[in-house]
C-alpha cells in the first residue's frame, strides 16, 4: 500500500481531487457507495498512468523525486513494467463489466498512456499537452459516468470541452518545477523550449480563464471576484518567482485554482437553487 501511494502521491492534488470535484459538480453522487466506487476507479487508473510513466522515467525521478518507488529502490523497472501490464489489462476489463461506455473510456486512457510513454509524445511540447488534455477528459468522463449515468450528455460535453481548453493552455504549471529533470531526460517541454514566453502566456491564459469562467457559470459577484484574484496570485508568482521551490508552491496554488474551477458547475447549481 505504501509503494502504491508513493507511485500516485504527486497527482492527488492535480488529478484525483480535481477530477472528483469536476464529476461531483456535474453529477452529484447518489450514495456513499457510488462515490466510493468512483474514487476507486479514478485511483486505479491514476496508478496505471503513474506506473507507466515512472517505469520509463527512473533517471528523471532520481533528480526531481528520489523518494518515488523506482529511484528509491522499492521496486525494479521490470516489476513496474509487470504491474503496468496487469493494470493495462485489468482496468478496461473491470470497466467493461460495469458498462460498455466506461470500458471504452478506460481503453482510451490506456491508449493515451501508451502514446505518452511508449511513443514518446511526452518529449514534445504539443504532444505532451494533447496527451494531458485527453488524459484529463477520459478521467472526467469515466468519473462522471460512474456517479450518474443519467446525466445529460450535452452538459457533460460542454463542461469537458471547457476543461480541455483550460488544461491545454495552463497545464504547463506542472512543468516549471521539473525543468532540471525534464532537460536531463531529453524532454522538451514548453518552459524549456520558450523559458520567458511560456511563463507570460501561461499566466495570461490563467487570468483570462478566471474572468471568463466567472461569467460563463454565472457564479455571482463574490465568485467572479475571488476566482480572478486567485488566478492573479498564481500568475504573478509564475512570472516573478522562478526558483524550483517557488515554482513548486505556484504549482500547488494552481492545483487549488483548478479544483475551484472544476467545482464551478456545482457552485452555479447552488446559486440557482
Amino acid at each position: 500500500v505504501h509503494t502504491a501511494l508513493l507511485f500516485t502521491w504527486t497527482d492527488y492534488k492535480t488529478i484525483f481531487v480535481p477530477v472528483l470535484a469536476f464529476a461531483s459538480g456535474l453529477a452529484p453522487p447518489s450514495s456513499v457507495m457510488n462515490f466510493a466506487r468512483c474514487c476507486t476507479w479514478v485511483w486505479f487508473h491514476l496508478l496505471l498512468c503513474n506506473v507507466s510513466n515512472q517505469a520509463l522515467g527512473k533517471d528523471e525521478d532520481a533528480l526531481n523525486r528520489p523518494w518515488r518507488p523506482l529511484p528509491s529502490g522499492r521496486v525494479s523497472v521490470e516489476q513496474a513494467r509487470r504491474l503496468r501490464a496487469l493494470l493495462a489489462a485489468g482496468c478496461p476489463a473491470v470497466s467493461f463489466v460495469h458498462s460498455t461506455a466506461l470500458g471504452a473510456v478506460s481503453a482510451a486512457l490506456v491508449l493515451t498512456t501508451f502514446a505518452y510513454d511508449e511513443c514518446r509524445l511526452s518529449k514534445h511540447p504539443l504532444g505532451k499537452n494533447f496527451c494531458n488534455v485527453f488524459g484529463y477528459t477520459t478521467f472526467q468522463a469515466g468519473a462522471t459516468l460512474l456517479l450518474n449515468k443519467f446525466i445529460h450528455l450535452r452538459d457533460v460535453l460542454v463542461a469537458i470541452m471547457l476543461t480541455s481548453a483550460i488544461i491545454f493552455t495552463t497545464v504547463q504549471f506542472q512543468d516549471f518545477p521539473d525543468i532540471v529533470g525534464d532537460a536531463a531526460a531529453g524532454r522538451v517541454t514548453f518552459p524549456i523550449y520558450a523559458p520567458e514566453l511560456s511563463r507570460w502566456l501561461t499566466a495570461s491564459a490563467l487570468l483570462a480563464w478566471s474572468f471568463f469562467l466567472g461569467q460563463f457559470w454565472a457564479i455571482g459577484a463574490v465568485g467572479s471576484v475571488a476566482l480572478p484574484v486567485l488566478g492573479a496570485i498564481v500568475g504573478i508568482r509564475c512570472v516573478c518567482l522562478r526558483s524550483p521551490a517557488a515554482d513548486t508552491t505556484t504549482y500547488q496554488l494552481y492545483s487549488v485554482w483548478l479544483v475551484a474551477v472544476f467545482l464551478l458547475p456545482w457552485y452555479a447549481r447552488i446559486l440557482a437553487a
